[in-house]
């Protein structure tokens, strides 16, 4: 069969076919406990407070609430602990990482008029880590199913014809033109062919589109390990006033920016007798960048002397993101006796075109009680529903295939959040608590997330130190390959410890 005839009907028929998941769209539509030193040590309670930078970010008229124009600078240490359990084979794998996590400052304009309801303005601008990707985990243990399914999954359908090199082509070539007119799918039948972990039922038809795996039953052991790194985060641009003594109204509007690197490795090797093929390690690099836009409308009331009560609206983060990923796999085969290594290394890097997704908006209600000047506690909820993500353009259809599924898998999902301080003088003690409702219909994919903390702080008058430390906890399934025929998975639980020190000063 005439490949140009493929280019051709390919590129009518499928002119984009992309490898994105739900995986991705929920990376990018999470938040982490990230910001300053106070805001974490009272578990981001903060919708009702405001007089913190991080807190603009959960309530945009929390500038409002500034007496003074403050600048903060927050460092943070994060101490990541994984655990698998694969098979009933369990690993620990420790990650710590050093980041800048926040600056910004807020300027108040007092407009000095008593008799106008408009008592003061504030410009604020802020950087804020809204997620750290920096993390690394390793499965291993011994499984009866293969990483041939995953091949054998995208290749089904496939001619014979595509996967083979002819005359002048090479891994290379052959591989790019794969990804340009078929795609994805036809790239991972390419090189599942190429490495001998599968083979055509009728070799002699270049038409044929039946494969079989080359692998004999039995015991496989497996090891995956994954490295992530990157962040996700957000400048903010906010607005906000005081009108009379017990309203402050805000607006903040928000660029984000995603920087996501990803590197896995998956190994396998079996000694069963039948098997051709022995050892298989594949690798996977995955590299995004994305930009966004959103928008956050809040108030903040003083209903008495003592108690305060927020409400706040985000809308959806519009992303544009961009994806470039590149593959080699290796494999030992045995041939009359013969031990052969296969090494397949396109050096092609896999360019998408840019796709954009919708994460959800959310809606916070928050109160806070005063004691004076001696302290205060603070409630804050929220909801999310992860069930409105949205990858486009929709009229794609592997866009619109994930769509469903994201109307399948996931919910909407609530937040709690409970923070205390109490004052001696210059002295402020705090700690807080966390509950978050896994994003997923079924918790044995994610589990909901629960955290503390703990904190104190210093004010020596114009010049502010603060100290945090946070704590959280979550177990989910993580499949080594999303969206393929090949389902194992591995059970994760992630301990994160956190530590942000913070410097305020009022000018």
């Amino acid at each position: 069969m005439k490949r140009i005839y493929f280019l051709v009907i390919l590129f009518l028929a499928c002119p984009i076919l992309v490898a994105q998941s739900v995986v991705d769209a929920l990376r990018y539509s999470s938040e982490s406990l990230h910001g300053t030193a106070r805001y974490s040590s009272m578990s981001g309670a903060f919708g009702a407070l405001g007089g913190d930078l991080s807190a603009i970010q959960i309530n945009p008229a929390g500038s409002a609430v500034f007496l003074n124009s403050t600048a903060a600078v927050s460092l943070s240490l994060s101490d990541v602990k994984n655990e698998t359990n694969y098979f009933n084979t369990a690993n620990k794998t420790f990650n710590t990482d050093l980041s800048f996590n926040q600056a910004g400052m807020v300027f108040v304009f007092d407009t000095g008029n008593q008799d106008s309801a408009w008592r003061k303005f504030t410009l604020g601008l802020n950087f804020e880590m809204t997620n750290n990707f920096d993390d690394a985990f390793f499965a291993s243990g011994q499984s009866t199913t293969s990483i041939d399914e995953y091949f054998l999954g995208y290749a089904q359908g496939v001619p014979l014809d595509l996967l083979q090199l002819q005359s002048g082509e090479t891994i290379s070539s052959l591989y790019r033109f794969l990804g340009e007119t078929e795609g994805f799918g036809a790239q991972q039948a390419f090189l599942g062919y190429q490495s001998f972990i599968i083979d055509p039922v009728d070799f002699e038809n270049p038409n044929n589109t039946s494969y079989v795996s080359n692998l004999a039953a039995g015991p496989k052991n497996q090891e995956y390990s994954k490295q992530t790194s990157g962040y996700n985060a957000k400048f903010t641009i906010n607005l906000g006033t005081q009108i009379n003594d017990n309203l402050f109204l805000g607006l903040n509007l928000n660029s984000h920016l995603i920087d996501y690197r990803e590197s896995t490795f998956f190994f396998e090797s079996n000694s069963n007798s039948q098997s051709l093929v022995n050892q298989i390690g594949f690798r996977n690099n995955l590299a995004v960048i994305g930009d966004g836009f959103s928008a956050q409308f809040g108030l903040i009331t003083r209903a008495t002397e003592f108690f305060r009560f927020g409400l706040t609206y985000d809308t959806p983060t519009w992303y544009a993101i961009l994806e470039e990923t590149n593959q080699a796999i290796s494999t030992i085969r045995t041939k009359e006796g013969e031990s052969i290594t296969e090494r397949i290394q396109p050096n092609i890097i896999n360019i998408y075109e840019e796709y954009r997704l919708r994460s959800p908006g959310k809606l916070s209600a928050s109160m806070a009680y005063l004691f004076g000047t001696n302290g205060l506690i603070s409630v804050d909820y929220s909801y999310k529903d992860y069930s409105t993500m949205r990858f486009s353009p929709g009229d794609i259809a592997a866009f619109a295939q994930e769509n469903t599924k994201i109307d399948d898998l996931f919910k909407g999902a609530s937040t709690f959040k409970i923070g205390g301080e109490y004052r001696l003088n210059q002295l402020s003690l705090r700690g807080g608590f966390q509950f978050e409702e896994s994003p997923y219909k079924n918790t044995e994919t994610m589990d909901d997330l629960s955290g503390f903390s703990l904190g104190l702080g210093y004010n020596f008058g114009s010049f502010k130190v603060d100290l945090a430390y946070a704590r959280t906890e979550q177990e989910r399934k993580e499949q080594f390959f999303p969206n393929s025929a090949f389902t194992n998975a591995t059970l994760v639980n992630t301990t994160e410890n956190f530590f942000t020190l913070t410097t305020n000063f009022t000018f």
